[in-house]
């Protein structure tokens, strides 16, 4: 009697290639919107709709993956939106910048920070400084201006809101009754200035305007939702410090920012913050 072939289990790297296939097509839904045509998948990874066809029906099977029965799109299924929840509840600005601040500090040998948005202004919630700091009063937890500070000109040049634009007011009145401070004399025009320069240049920089010998480069971080959620920064001693937009310095400030970015969620589109005042 003859005995019944044992069915042939695919190796390893063939399950391997399976696997990443099958990610790599739940990846392309995501990154064009969650929401694509079998046709314009297909053309997105480049693959033959035939193939895509057969790892949609597999991600169908877990829930990764839903098709609207009237339009006949692939969208994110519910168990796609449960890990991207939870993806999300562990996305940490402070946390994911930590490696880009050591990268700044050991690379550029440059004091550098990550500021969030307080009641009160910008926030330093971590701070790097190289084995030779710079001499600056400024530290974890420390509150920087809006309208002198690199870091303040980032938040105050992309986040419009209530908040923002009032700090901003009180900074100008209280400089004003300063001697030696820099004179704003129209605040919105500052602010439609200031937004131009930063969503031009994807940066602000400034020199000897906050803290008398220092200059600083900062650029914004972004979230999964294209929200401004912390501002990197890097500062030094004038004398040695390029903060040109186009520098070194800047160059990686802004690599950094868009890394971290990319670590939470971002992929690219800014979100409107903007508020009515």
């Amino acid at each position: 009697m003859e005995k019944a072939e044992k069915p042939q289990i695919p190796d390893r790297r063939q399950r391997v290639q399976a696997a990443e296939t099958g990610f790599a097509v739940l990846k392309g839904l995501a990154r064009i919107g969650g929401s694509a045509s079998l046709t314009a998948l297909s053309a997105y990874l480049n693959e033959n709709p035939a193939k895509v066809h057969r790892y949609l029906a597999s991600l169908i099977e877990e829930e990764l993956v839903i098709q609207d029965p009237e339009s006949q799109q692939y969208r994110l299924g519910i168990e796609a939106m449960f890990i991207g929840l939870s993806a999300m509840r562990q996305s940490d600005p402070i946390r994911q910048a930590e490696p880009a601040l050591i990268r700044l500090r050991e690379t550029l040998e440059v004091t550098c920070f990550i500021a969030v948005m307080g009641n009160k202004g910008p926030v330093i919630v971590r701070f790097e400084e190289p084995a030779l700091p710079v001499t600056v009063n400024v530290r974890v937890g420390s509150v920087l201006p809006l309208l002198t500070s690199a870091t303040g000109r980032v938040f105050l040049g992309l986040q419009d809101d209530r908040l923002v634009r009032q700090l901003a007011r009180e900074e100008m009145d209280k400089a004003a009754a300063m001697p030696d401070a820099e004179k704003i004399s129209d605040l919105d025009v500052f602010i439609k200035q200031l937004r131009d320069e930063v969503q031009k240049s994807h940066c602000a920089v400034v020199k000897d305007t906050n803290l008398r010998g220092i200059s600083a480069v900062a650029a914004p971080v972004y979230n999964y939702a294209g929200q401004l959620c912390g501002v990197l920064t890097a500062l030094g001693a004038t004398g040695g410090f390029d903060a040109s937009v186009n520098g070194k310095i800047s160059r990686q400030v802004q690599e950094e920012a868009k890394r971290v970015s990319a670590s939470l969620g971002f992929i690219g589109t800014v979100s409107n913050q903007s508020n009515e005042i």
